[in-house]
């Protein structure tokens, strides 16, 4: 494995397209390590409605970075007390959604640290019922990264300001804060340590097993195009945001895959406009989805012609072809 330097940057715009320009563009015969700190921002899963997941106004006054990752999964607040991880690997079927492989490691390390933390639920790490890391991941189809967050020492109370928290996110109907159900590492750590000492401890304790380690820096021409990247896409307000028209059927529900949130425009029968949100994780674009059924009879029969021709695995995870239907026309709850 080898660990890319990303030179200390904290722009999470650039960050991120430095991790996708890797993952495109670095050699399928390695596996890579990718550690980043980010300034003040939200990181927007791929199928998120963005102005939904925010506080605007607190964001914008505060001068907080809002940028969508190429994963799925929620929105998440970073600032200089969270280190991120990436593994970037050769894309496997049995490892999409195979969280534990990938954090596996981690939690070896944090445990080593006496942090006694462990795999909970799809994708996120706790210690005494805390949560310290979620995790998503991404594939071209050939290569794909699997990343996280660490929360050392974060200004826990941001999150609770800058995210506007979906009510059906919290399990006991609100009575628990944001702020008592996540927790930072180094509450559980005797040592007063800064979030460098514990990158270097963690990235020391990921690589004292391998026998190969090596360091990669990019070359000028590489950060050209990673700067590229950046201007096109994580720094673009359309990629960013992006324009939703209104909508005039709303529909969502939670499975254990994750929420998935239908915005439907239909005039005379017909689907005239459809938008898929969400913080599940799959493979596929969920425009793919939309495309088929937008123009088409909103009516049960041929809802399901055409849903019965897609893999829906691919683009949320494990759900039944019956539970999507009935979500799209099915009674309201």
């Amino acid at each position: 494995m080898i660990f890319i330097e990303n030179e200390d940057i904290t722009d999470p715009r650039i960050n991120l397209a430095l991790e996708e320009y890797a993952l495109r563009n670095f050699g399928e015969a390695e596996d890579y390590l990718l550690f980043y700190i980010n300034e003040p921002s939200i990181i927007i899963g791929r199928n998120q409605n963005t102005l939904e997941e925010i506080n605007d106004e607190y964001v914008r006054e505060n001068g907080i970075h809002v940028v969508r990752r190429a994963s799925g999964g929620g929105a998440v607040y970073h600032d200089r007390g969270n280190l991120n991880f990436s593994f970037i690997t050769n894309y496997k079927k049995e490892n999409l959604n195979n969280f534990k492989k990938f954090t596996k490691p981690v939690i070896h390390v944090l445990q080593q640290m006496g942090v006694e933390a462990e795999m909970s639920g799809r994708n996120d790490l706790i210690v005494n019922n805390r949560k310290i890391s979620g995790n998503a991941q991404f594939s071209t189809g050939k290569r794909m990264f699997s990343h996280g967050t660490l929360l050392f020492n974060s200004d826990l109370d941001e999150v609770t300001r800058t995210l506007d928290v979906k009510m059906n996110k919290i399990e006991s109907k609100g009575h628990k804060s944001v702020r008592s159900r996540v927790a930072n590492i180094s509450e559980f750590i005797d040592e007063d340590i800064d979030i460098y000492e514990f990158r270097s401890r963690l990235l020391k304790g990921l690589f004292e097993e391998r026998e190969k380690f090596d360091s990669y820096r990019l070359t000028d021409e590489e950060w050209e195009r990673v700067h590229e990247l950046k201007d096109k896409k994580y720094g673009n307000w359309d990629w960013n945001f992006g324009s939703s028209p209104k909508f005039d059927i709303q529909r969502n529900k939670r499975f254990p895959i994750g929420e998935i949130d239908l915005r439907l425009d239909v005039e005379r029968g017909y689907i005239e406009n459809i938008k898929i949100y969400g913080d599940f994780f799959g493979v596929e674009p969920v425009a793919d989805i939309e495309n088929r059924l937008q123009g088409i009879r909103y009516e049960p029969f041929v809802l399901e012609q055409v849903v019965n021709k897609i893999d829906l695995e691919q683009y949320f995870g494990k759900i039944h072809e019956d539970d999507f239907l009935e979500l799209i026309y099915g009674p309201d709850e």
